[in-house]
């Protein structure tokens, strides 16, 4: 069996991940901008109403994950914040200009949710780091429980060849978990062709909001999904969870 992680954007994501069969979900909010921090609200209804366990996004904006000490201080207090309400961990990457960890930040993460018997998940900001193996064995050795990752490409199946390669040399240190592109149709070649024990996945569909024009104002966040905002569908999620249960 083959552990299956839900991308989720709310707690009615993580409710559909739930009653679709999942047992672990990433809570973000804004998975449009690739998920910022998710309310508190969100994380309290999930952990009273579901019994998943929960890996909350700490992500204050988008663009890259070099962040500045106001930044920094924020996400650790949110972190804190969002442990004290029984996140099961926490989601994170810590970068410099030169794009290589920041190991001092990453630390105090680590830290942080080591503090509460949480995980510590790298996540995405890895793909961007210029050598992996170094990067890998940097957050090694900082005590990353996890790292989240496409192979350094923006989709699984392009980056099976370092996943593959991280997971043979690295597995038995760090958790690696692919993500990105994968769905219930590729899952079981991905999962041969690496490795991997785990994978995650956003088993993503669409909702429609019809008040996103009015008065000749435009609300959409693109313009190629005009009214359409993303969301986790259910039987998207029985499906994955029923192919990985079964790998």
């Amino acid at each position: 069996m083959i552990n299956a992680e839900i991308c989720c954007g709310s707690y009615e994501d993580a409710l559909a991940s739930y009653k679709g069969g999942a047992k672990r979900i990433e809570l973000n909010s804004a998975l449009y901008m690739g998920g910022l921090t998710p309310s508190l609200a969100s994380l309290q209804y999930t952990k009273a109403n579901t019994d998943l366990k929960v890996i909350c996004m700490i992500r204050p904006r988008g663009a890259g994950f070099c962040y500045n000490e106001i930044e920094k201080e924020i996400m650790l207090a949110d972190a804190k914040i969002l442990m004290d309400n029984k996140s099961d961990g926490i989601s994170f990457g810590f970068l410099n200009e030169n794009s290589e960890i920041d190991v001092e930040a990453t630390k105090k993460m680590v830290d942080l949710v080591h503090s509460y018997n949480g995980e510590a998940v790298f996540h995405r900001a890895f793909d961007l780091t210029k050598d992996p193996y170094s990067s890998i064995e940097t957050l090694i050795d900082l005590g990353v429980d996890r790292i989240l990752t496409a192979g350094q490409q923006t989709k699984v199946e392009l980056g099976i060849d370092l996943i593959k390669e991280l997971q043979e040399k690295y597995g038995d240190k760090i958790q690696i978990l692919p993500g990105s592109g994968i769905t219930s149709e590729n899952v079981e070649d991905i999962v041969k062709k690496t490795g991997v024990k785990q994978v995650h996945s956003s088993c993503k569909g669409y909702g429609t909001d019809p008040t996103t024009y009015a008065n000749k104002l435009d609300f959409a966040y693109t313009s190629d999904k005009g009214s359409q905002f993303e969301m986790v569908l259910e039987e998207r999620v029985k499906a994955f969870v029923n192919k990985t249960n079964n790998l």
